[in-house]
């Protein structure tokens, strides 16, 4: 008998031996995209260590790819997401600001891999819709959601979950991964945290913790935009005169009006203190009071004695404490979601997905938010791991954006990339950082304008070498950056007579990029008009033809 099984089993290994390899198909791999809302890149140490360190999202470079050209097509959330999701500009999916609803005939990623046998899933924000296409099982913030106590949107009706968002996403991510999927399919999880998108309230311990330090000023702080051009100037998002002191700072009303109003006057934001902190029981906000008690101690005391450029590093400090400490859960968070790929066996076969849906700007320029084409906004971090095809500790400075990840899964996951989506697959740089990439420069367009921060409608082309932009509507100025001798953007080279055979160059590449992805002067008019119109029916009145 023993004779006869051996005979058996070695028949058996011979026969497996003998099969071709495209007779044995090789397991589909999983996706984990794992998305923050306005992180920006220099707020991760694995691109810079001068703010905070992220050990955990560290792993997924240290053992992956880090990009460090990677960027988005429009500086803005609901916009970006489409794009991630549907593989095309802003332009052609017709999500180019918040104001519209996204088009629900567009087909998206999710559906696709749905079709194809993966098992979908997405928890936490997506910020448009409450029936994401192609998702098997979701629970997301309304809008922009909560950090304390938040409010989910189910296929079961909307609930509220206790403690904090950061924590609880993936909570329900993990908890999905480990009891409720279906284990005979592979995966698609869309992971994407609220965090750290304004008004940045942290978790009591971070919020403790992180009150107590103190971060290096940007160089650029205290510009003065002496080359830009109007845009620059006029923007809404100086720390001093725009932030806000009751929804960013943690000012209680009660203590500006103790003080008799402070200046810089600047408008409130209705129920921007109060918003957030009431979502807090009662227990929660006896964790939260003695930091707040802390902070408006000291402002009261302070701030009536401040000079202008005090003011502006104080709020800086409270910005950079509450916006960083929000992070730091987030890579808390992140760690434990790698820990659980370890320990379940899944992180061999899995591609891990690190970004963020933009850039933001971190007091450089003396600005918050994003928007802009200039690199804090335009840039977004991007690290990727997948044990098994990258190489560990890869750099990859290639121009690669956000509408590259749709036609990069599809096509790692052996599933076909629809002919109209106009992003890239960047599986070629994944296999190898060196490899041949074809494309020299990327397209960007911001739409969403007169709007909040009101920063001014503009397109460009921007290459690893070179920026040109054109600000449009209500203006129409052109400027120009030598990335590499002027890395921080300060020297607007646009009228430069040494630049002139460099602007006629950028100038032509623009307009093919524009013709390249089926942008135009007509469609430029047409979302003008249609933002214009949906804002003078609300009643704001504005003249986009002077």
């Amino acid at each position: 008998m023993n004779k006869l099984w051996l005979l058996f089993l070695s028949l058996g290994q011979v026969l497996l031996a003998c099969q071709t390899p495209e007779k044995i198909e090789e397991k589909r791999p999983n996706i984990l995209f794992i998305m923050s809302d306005d992180h920006a890149y220099q707020a991760i140490s694995a691109y810079s260590d001068h703010l905070i360190q992220t050990p955990q999202i560290d792993r997924i470079a240290k053992e992956g790819m880090l990009f460090t050209n990677a960027c988005v097509s429009n500086s803005i959330c609901a916009p970006s997401r489409a794009t991630i999701l549907t593989g095309k500009h802003t332009h052609i999916h017709g999500k180019n600001d918040n104001l519209f609803p996204f088009d629900t005939t567009q087909m998206t990623f999710p559906q696709l891999f749905q079709k194809a046998g993966y098992e979908t899933s997405m928890f936490g924000k997506l910020h448009f819709g409450n029936n994401p296409k192609g998702v098997d099982e979701f629970m997301i913030l309304p809008d922009q959601g909560n950090y304390i106590n938040p409010t989910f949107i189910t296929q079961q009706g909307d609930t509220i979950i206790n403690g904090y968002v950061t924590d609880i996403i993936t909570d329900l991510s993990i908890d999905y991964l480990k009891s409720q999927r279906d284990q005979d399919k592979p995966f698609m999880m869309m992971y994407l945290h609220k965090a750290p998108h304004r008004p940045w309230w942290p978790s009591p311990e971070k919020f403790e913790e992180f009150r107590k330090k103190k971060f290096p000023l940007p160089e650029t702080l205290f510009d003065d935009y002496a080359t830009r051009g109007t845009a620059a100037h006029t923007a809404e998002m100086n720390l001093l005169t725009h932030m806000q002191y009751e929804h960013d700072s943690k000012i209680r009303p009660e203590t500006i009006a103790e003080m008799g109003g402070v200046e810089p006057f600047i408008e409130p934001m209705p129920d921007g203190f109060y918003g957030p902190y009431n979502r807090a029981n009662e227990a929660q906000k006896a964790l939260y009071d003695p930091i707040l008690k802390e902070i408006n101690d000291e402002f009261k005391a302070n701030w009536p004695k401040m000079t202008d450029r005090e003011k502006m590093e104080w709020k800086y400090q409270r910005y950079m404490q509450d916006y960083l400490a929000c992070i730091s859960s987030v890579d808390d968070n992140v760690g434990r979601m790698l820990d659980y790929l370890e320990e379940s066996g899944l992180a061999d076969n899995t591609i891990v997905v690190y970004t963020s849906d933009q850039g933001f700007y971190l007091g450089e320029h003396g600005w918050f938010d994003k928007r802009f084409i200039y690199n804090e906004s335009f840039k977004t971090p991007l690290l990727m791991r997948w044990p098994e095809k990258i190489q560990a500790g890869q750099v990859c400075e290639e121009m690669v954006q956000n509408l590259d990840f749709a036609p990069t899964f599809l096509e790692a996951c052996g599933i076909d990339v629809p002919e109209d989506m106009q992003g890239e697959s960047i599986m070629p740089l994944l296999l190898d950082a060196t490899a041949q990439w074809g494309r020299e420069a990327v397209y960007y367009h911001y739409y969403e304008y007169p709007a909040v921060h009101m920063v001014k409608r503009h397109y460009g082309i921007v290459s690893k070498e070179w920026k040109l932009v054109h600000f449009y509507d209500d203006v129409d100025e052109w400027e120009l950056y030598d990335r590499l001798k002027d890395p921080q953007e300060l020297n607007n080279v646009y009228d430069d007579p040494a630049y002139a055979d460099k602007v006629q160059e950028m100038t032509q590449k623009l307009e093919d990029l524009r013709v390249y992805y089926g942008d135009s002067q007509e469609l430029d008019q047409h979302y003008m008009d249609r933002y214009y119109d949906a804002l003078g029916n609300a009643g704001y009145q504005h003249d986009h033809q002077k």
